[in-house]
């Protein structure tokens, strides 16, 4: 943490700008992740594809994935490319004729280690703040989205 964290009355918190803080936190807490990412030479769409693909072997082929994990993704991301990068990296089969997507065993080892690193970000993001507090935090920003015309649905 960058110096002591003062208190704050509920009145001054109240009346904080939840745009200035949450663009603050995306950029803190996303960037720390994309630079634990980028050590195993991947971006977010790399990880969310490895997730995914591991959670539901076989599930997902390229257009499906691609609608799921498009909503939390740069407009323009270029997931055809993060496909064929692990594809490459002989991380990720597509079965022919379905194009339904596994990982490989150096696919899932991959995948551990990220996630492995994505945890220290994790951990980092959530020292000092008590579950019932981040799950407040959680379920006020998703009733924001909705608020303003968004998906406030948990991803499922």
């Amino acid at each position: 943490m960058n110096g002591t964290l003062k208190d704050y009355s509920r009145r001054e918190l109240a009346a904080q700008p939840i745009g200035a803080w949450t663009g603050m936190a995306f950029r803190l807490v996303v960037g720390a992740l994309r630079e634990q990412l980028a050590v195993e030479d991947l971006t977010q769409p790399h990880w969310w594809t490895l997730n995914h693909v591991a959670g539901a072997p076989g599930r997902w082929n390229r257009a499906e994935l691609t609608e799921r994990l498009a909503r939390w993704a740069d407009a323009g991301t270029p997931f055809h490319d993060v496909f064929d990068d692990l594809a490459a990296r002989g991380w990720l089969t597509e079965e022919e004729g379905t194009g339904r997507m596994t990982l490989t065993a150096a696919g899932e080892e991959g995948r551990a280690r990220a996630e492995e690193r994505n945890l220290r970000v994790h951990r980092q993001v959530h020292e000092g703040i008590d579950e019932a507090d981040f799950a407040t935090t959680i379920d006020v920003l998703r009733r924001m989205v909705a608020n303003m015309g968004g998906d406030g649905n948990l991803p499922g």
